[in-house]
């Protein structure tokens, strides 16, 4: 009879499991504006580009500067939640605010989170209200929880 199971690949970080950190709300803070900041500077590009292929897209998502644009904000946040799910399946549980910060996103067993997770973190945060999910110590959002991550030190993981 033959073993269906898949025998389970030692996570990366496995000999570390227990000495694992979660970031302090300080550095949490610290990436979540970071990280706002960057992707403004993208969405400030990437307007110009939208202006050049569809004008009328471009006035549904910024608005014409009169009043509350609800549809363009909603847009918006929807695109941040891309944005920053691809940026962390693209570099392996890291933004620009963990890189500058020393943090990753890891899965609760230690081990590397994948493109998929890293995808849904960013999709979760486009749900109205993440932000303030994180606050309070210790600092664990909602696209930590519903995707079972935590964002530790990157010096903890880090081979002997």
């Amino acid at each position: 009879m033959e073993d269906n199971q898949q025998q389970q690949e030692p996570g990366l970080f496995d000999d570390h499991y227990n000495q694992l950190q979660q970031a302090g709300s300080g550095k949490r803070f610290a990436n979540y504006l970071i990280d706002v900041i960057s992707f403004y500077v993208f969405m400030y590009f990437f307007s110009y580009l939208l202006v050049e292929i569809s004008y009328d897209l471009a006035l549904l998502i910024y608005g014409d500067g009169e009043g509350f644009n609800l549809a363009g904000q909603l847009i918006i946040l929807l695109f941040y939640g891309m944005y920053m799910g691809l940026i962390e399946a693209i570099f392996g549980g890291r933004s620009l605010g963990k890189l500058i910060t020393g943090t990753i996103a890891v899965n609760m067993d230690g081990s590397r989170i994948s493109g998929a997770t890293a995808l849904t973190r960013g999709l979760c945060r486009a749900v109205p209200f993440n932000a303030l999910s994180a606050l309070g110590t210790p600092c664990y959002p909602w696209h930590d929880r519903w995707t079972r991550t935590w964002v530790v030190e990157y010096k903890d993981l880090k081979q002997e």
